[in-house]
């Protein structure tokens, strides 16, 4: 740990703020999103990858990576106190957006509630429900919100168990390493971690909430997981410049092997 004059720890403290932030916005979002289920390489792919098939995998795979960056950077500078508290932070964040859905969900729907252009494309639908244009749209709302419900059940116990246990894996091999080799604990952690966070959630969300069968399930889990890690691969340049900019901001060393984060608080 590195003494810190009061105008380095202020800048050290609002960067801080500003990571905890994008990490709970990131984090909700995901939860947003990540009811859709795409194809990625719709035409056919790359024949190494599942034979040029497309594949199938779930839209929160394009940011959730992304926190997983943010908790690593945050336990290379800020240390294991701080990244616990931003994951917790991220957790309280995700029950509130719960509460907020389930309330939202529930409010009744006005009839001056519809957009035009939907009702023509969809008369015959309207015709076999003997739905109105409102109550079509209170369908859409709650069944793209209603799902988001047994997500965020599945992603907090997911991202609670990962995001944990990926901020212990990282000062695992912070002390195997005795603070050389960034890339082995950013990798390390967040290789495992996010295994167990892609069979949880997937596991949970897709066999619960649309009622799919295992064999696509576990199709969609080792994709995204393969995925997931190639993202991590990529990822690790980014925390080295990621750690030099922040270090160079702040005038913090970056060269030398540390035994603890440098800006971690006593």
């Amino acid at each position: 740990m590195i003494e810190l004059n009061q105008e380095t720890r202020r800048k050290a403290d609002s960067l801080y703020t500003v990571f905890a932030a994008c990490f709970a916005v990131i984090l909700v979002l995901t939860n947003i999103i990540g009811t859709k289920l795409f194809y990625l390489f719709p035409e056919g792919g790359p024949a190494w990858f599942n034979g040029g098939e497309p594949v199938t995998l779930t839209a929160g795979i394009i940011t959730y990576p992304l926190t997983f960056w943010l908790t690593d950077i945050v336990s290379e500078l800020w240390g294991r106190k701080k990244a616990n508290l931003m994951v917790w932070i991220g957790f309280g964040t995700s029950f509130l957006m719960l509460l907020v859905l389930q309330f939202a969900v529930s409010l009744p729907p006005s009839e001056v509630w519809s957009i035009p252009g939907i009702a023509p494309l969809d008369a015959g639908l309207l015709e076999r429900e003997g739905a109105g244009g409102a109550e079509m749209m209170q369908a859409a709302y709650a069944s793209t919100f209603q799902n988001p419900r047994l997500l965020l059940f599945a992603s907090m116990l997911a991202y609670l168990v990962a995001q944990l246990f990926d901020v212990r894996l990282y000062h695992f091999w912070w002390r195997i390493t005795g603070g050389r080799h960034m890339w082995i604990r950013n990798n390390g952690s967040t290789v495992i971690s996010q295994l167990v966070d892609t069979i949880i959630v997937n596991g949970i969300f897709l066999r619960f909430g649309f009622e799919m069968d295992w064999a696509p399930i576990m199709e969609i889990i080792f994709w995204v997981y393969v995925c997931k890690v190639m993202l991590a691969a990529i990822d690790t340049p980014l925390i080295y410049l990621g750690k030099a900019g922040i270090c160079r901001s702040l005038g913090v060393p970056n060269d030398a092997p540390m035994e603890s984060a440098p800006l971690a608080q006593p």
